[in-house]
């Protein structure tokens, strides 16, 4: 995939987090909570099966169902919490040819990622990922990545831009089809915020730690 999968992503971010609610209930009710909320990781449907056939060549669309976010671990007062924001205002397309990703272009709309908090959702589209100055997050695919007959894995190697700071990244990605016209495409990259420009906040009774991923799944159709 080309992947400029503009994907990608609003680089996790940041938290503003609600302090009252966890000076009253304590941070164990506030970690609970959280990881109740978290999304569960972005994995292939369970039908879905190798794409590198020739039915797979041609350029696909994304289309609905896809969603396109950020993880991201937080400590509360020593609690461990792992927050996850989505959204599905991704578009963009993929191109394969001879049982190769060859070209792709995604595009995330960052101010529609959400999480479970407004408060959180205000501190990353505004202090930390700027969205009205920046109002998109891409990857791009810079190298063709080669389709293993018979497996689903493929390391996706391009460029992600995140508040307008592009770095050099590696997504480990799996590609799956349903053998009906649809392919599936999900994946994650690791990131450090400050790589893109972005202060992982520390407010003293919440850090957000200095890394996270930046996660997608990608419904694709032919045309």
């Amino acid at each position: 995939m080309r992947t400029r999968t503009k994907a990608v992503v609003g680089v996790g971010a940041a938290l503003v987090v609600v302090g009252g609610v966890a000076a009253v209930f304590g941070p164990g009710w506030y970690a609970d909570r959280a990881e109740e909320a978290a999304e569960d990781e972005p994995s292939l449907s369970a039908s879905a099966a190798p794409a590198q056939d020739a039915e797979s060549d041609g350029t696909w669309t994304v289309s609905d169902g896809s969603f396109a976010g950020y993880r991201v671990d937080e400590v509360l007062q020593g609690e461990d919490v792992t927050v996850t924001g989505r959204t599905d205002d991704v578009s963009g397309q993929v191109t394969i040819a001879e049982g190769q990703v060859t070209d792709a272009s995604v595009e995330v709309k960052v101010a529609t990622i959400a999480t479970d908090s407004d408060r959180r959702d205000d501190y990353f589209r505004g202090t930390a990922i700027q969205a009205e100055q920046f109002p998109t997050a891409t990857f791009e695919l810079t190298e063709p990545a080669t389709l293993e007959e018979g497996a689903t894995e493929v390391e996706l190697v391009g460029d992600l831009t995140v508040r307008g700071e592009t770095r050099p990244v590696t997504v480990d990605a799996e590609v799956g089809g349903d053998g009906a016209g649809a392919l599936q495409v999900v994946g994650s990259v690791p990131v450090t915020f400050a790589d893109f420009g972005i202060d992982a906040p520390n407010l003293g009774f919440v850090k957000v730690e200095d890394t996270g991923s930046v996660e997608f799944s990608l419904e694709l159709a032919k045309g």
